[in-house]
Formats: C-alpha cells, sequence, structure tokens
C-alpha cells in the first residue's frame, strides 16, 4: 500500500478536480435540461424541433467524440478556451439532453389540469410552467436526476482522454511511474464508489424531503 500513501497529494489533487468538474457541469447539465425540456413541451413547433434536434444530437454522437471535438477541432477555427473550461461545458451539454428528458418525464407526470387551471387564472405558458408545473416537475424528477448525477461523475473520467488531470488521468499518471495497476485503479474505483455513495445518499434525502403525496 505504500504506492498509494506515497501519492496520496496526487490522488486528492486529481479527487477534487473530479469533484469539482462534476459539480460545475451538473450545474450548467441542470440549466441546459430545463430550458431544453422547456421547449420540449412548448406549444410552439420550431422551439419543440430545436429540443427534440438537440437531444437527438447529443445523445447519440459519443462525449469522447463531443471532448475531441473542443479540445482539438474547435481551436482550428479560432475557438480557444482551457482544458477544464472545455470539459465543464461539453459534459454539462452532454448530460444536459439526459436531464432534459428527465425533467421532461416530471412535466407529462404533472396532472394536465394544473396547466390548464394556471392559464385559466391568466398565466401565460411560460408563466405557468415556471410557477406552477417546473417545480412539481423537478420533485418528481429528483431520483432519476440523481443516477444522471453519478452518471455525469463518471463521465468525468472521459475528460482525462484530452489532458484534464482529474482522478482517472492521476491514477494511470501513478500507473505509469510505479507499475502497480491492481493498487492504484483498485484506489481509483473506490474513490468514485465513495463518491456516487454520496451523490445516492443526497439523492435518498431529497426524495424523501420533497416527496408529493398523492
Amino acid at each position: 500500500m505504500n504506492v498509494i500513501t506515497d501519492h496520496l497529494s496526487e490522488f486528492g489533487d486529481g479527487l477534487l478536480l473530479t469533484v469539482e468538474l462534476t459539480l460545475l457541469a451538473l450545474a450548467g447539465a441542470l440549466v441546459a435540461g430545463v430550458a431544453v425540456a422547456a421547449m420540449r413541451v412548448s406549444p410552439v413547433r420550431v422551439l419543440r424541433a430545436a429540443g427534440m434536434a438537440y437531444v437527438e444530437t447529443l445523445q447519440n454522437i459519443p462525449l469522447l467524440v463531443w471532448l475531441v471535438i473542443a479540445v482539438f477541432g474547435l481551436p482550428e477555427i479560432g475557438v480557444m478556451a482551457g482544458l477544464f473550461t472545455s470539459a465543464v461545458v461539453v459534459i454539462a451539454l452532454y448530460q444536459g439532453a439526459y436531464m432534459a428528458e428527465a425533467i421532461r418525464s416530471g412535466i407529462n407526470a404533472v396532472p394536465a389540469g394544473q396547466g390548464e387551471a394556471a392559464r385559466a387564472l391568466g398565466l401565460t405558458f411560460v408563466q405557468s410552467l415556471r410557477l406552477v408545473v417546473l417545480p412539481q416537475a423537478l420533485r418528481t424528477a429528483i431520483q432519476p436526476l440523481g443516477t444522471i448525477a453519478i452518471m455525469t461523475l463518471m463521465n468525468t473520467a472521459m475528460a482525462a482522454a484530452v489532458g484534464v488531470v482529474e482522478l482517472t488521468a492521476t491514477a494511470n499518471r501513478v500507473n505509469l511511474a510505479e507499475a502497480r495497476p491492481i493498487y492504484i485503479f483498485v484506489t481509483a474505483g473506490l474513490l468514485y464508489m465513495a463518491l456516487s455513495a454520496v451523490f445516492g445518499l443526497v439523492t435518498g434525502a431529497l426524495e424523501r424531503k420533497l416527496a408529493i403525496l398523492r
């Protein structure tokens, strides 16, 4: 186990970067997901089509391809950003497509009569969505959103392929120096498992606290 204790600082830095990348990507994904879900249920056909195109395009091209395009392709046309920033934006947009579908399912679970009642009171579609439908939809979708949060955590490992030194990249660098893959990658796996457990506990607590009684 000396191989782990000798590199605790590297693992700590990689773990911290993974947490930062995950939280920032989740925040961006939630914003994108809410916006795209609203487009998907909009009465405006063009917005519905744009929302569907976003989801289908992002979900049907692997995340690694998007990361490679952002990091190595966009600079060719003059769009420059740091590795960490590029990874955050790409992962957020990618996970936003999955967030959108989870939130849309939550919107569909809200009784139609509530939206109709809101519009009967004079609220516009946007107002009824923001004030009446979305709060209930987000509470309904807590469990799938928690699953997507864990998926986001796991997908941050893809950033290692484009040079972001998060937990997986750190484990790989330590292994190149020490050549002890079992100890090193099992440790990395246990750290990912611990983070996943934290997300699971938070999701469970939120689900119990915000449960909608029907």
